[in-house]
């Protein structure tokens, strides 16, 4: 007895650190995502911890999910309005990347996402219907309460629904990515200068968008080049730089924003946030999806030159099979043959 309750004491320990964990990464990304807050300080047109609870779900298995709703709980018990109200939301907080998870895995989803059914999956499935959850019951929950104006659910529900998708499309696939991060090998010093080169384009354009310049289709072709030379790898973190470049922009009214009221200010930001997460996800899908196919192809051919090979130079000589009780059937035979060369002893 003694033997099994260590062993589930050893079982548990990293379990209750990986929860620990997510329920810090989940409060200290709410914080920075409330920095850009616009409804009643705690609704942001970008929400990490969900793309953050979405990732964590997907790595390490749905018995994560006490640290989702920890850090829910350790974010929302400050902002109020009331306790129950609070559970209310830590409650559509946890639900709804549950449901995501839960969907995805429905769809069987990869967490290579390196085809276009995974990225059509994670858009349509893990980011705009698993967070209707969180939106419905949060801003539901906060009209019940008296803490929204009746003319405000809509707006309110708009700009939670698309931060938290935009959370799952552009944090979830960046951390999926430093899943399997590491330095790559045999690369050529070009290829490290063309990413630089990149990284230093994406900050250049985030500057443009954040100041009064209304440029944010200039986010379109970094996109496309970090999708079509580096795939998730540099998709995945340029539209998170671009997003966010543009979330400070509309958080300050500046540049495209400036003179536009909220509604017009979210349908604009977000228009372009799931643009370039639609743009990022799928192109890098694609290409990958390419790219592996292509592989497979040349696998292919090299296996049949291998075989044409082997048989040009007779190595490979290919036998028929014997017939079943062949051997048997051929010394009958032969025994029939000398029974009858043999002359008979009877005249």
């Amino acid at each position: 007895m003694a033997v099994v309750r260590h062993h589930g004491l050893r079982r548990s320990g990293p379990a209750a650190l990986e929860i620990c964990a997510i329920a810090a990464l989940y409060y200290g990304s709410a914080r920075l995502g409330l920095l850009q807050q616009l409804v009643r300080g705690q609704v942001t047109p970008l929400w990490p911890p969900s793309g953050i609870a979405v990732a964590s779900l997907l790595l390490r298995g749905p018995r994560v999910w006490p640290g989702v709703a920890l850090g829910a709980f350790l974010v929302n018990i400050a902002l109020g309005p009331s306790l129950p109200a609070v559970l209310a939301i830590v409650a559509g907080n946890t639900l709804a990347p549950v449901c995501s998870y839960l969907l995805l895995g429905r769809a069987g989803f990869r967490v290579e996402l390196d085809r276009l059914r995974d990225a059509l999956a994670l858009i349509f499935l893990g980011g705009f219907t698993g967070m209707l959850v969180s939106a419905t019951t949060g801003s539901g929950t906060l009209a019940l309460a008296g803490a929204l104006r009746p003319g405000d659910f809509w707006p309110t529900w708009s700009v939670w629904w698309t931060g938290d998708a935009m959370g799952v499309l552009l944090v979830t696939p960046f951390l999926l990515v430093l899943r399997s991060a590491g330095r790559p090998r045999n690369v050529r010093p070009s290829r490290w200068a063309e990413a630089l080169l990149l990284g230093a384009a994406t900050a250049g354009v985030g500057y443009l968008v954040a100041g009064h310049a209304p440029l944010l289709f200039l986010g379109f072709p970094l996109l496309t080049w970090a999708a079509f030379r580096f795939q998730l790898a540099g998709a995945a973190p340029c539209a998170l730089a671009v997003s966010t470049f543009a979330i400070i922009a509309g958080a300050e009214r500046t540049g495209p924003f400036a003179g536009h009221d909220l509604l017009t200010r979210m349908i604009t930001l977000q228009a372009f946030n799931g643009s370039a997460a639609l743009t990022a996800l799928l192109l890098a899908a694609v290409v990958s999806e390419r790219n592996n196919t292509q592989r497979e192809i040349a696998r292919a051919c090299s296996q049949l030159a291998g075989m044409a090979a082997k048989i040009a130079t007779g190595h490979h000589r290919p036998t028929l099979p014997a017939a079943e009780g062949g051997e048997d059937t051929g010394e009958k035979d032969a025994g029939e043959t000398r029974t009858q060369q043999r002359p008979s002893p009877h005249p």
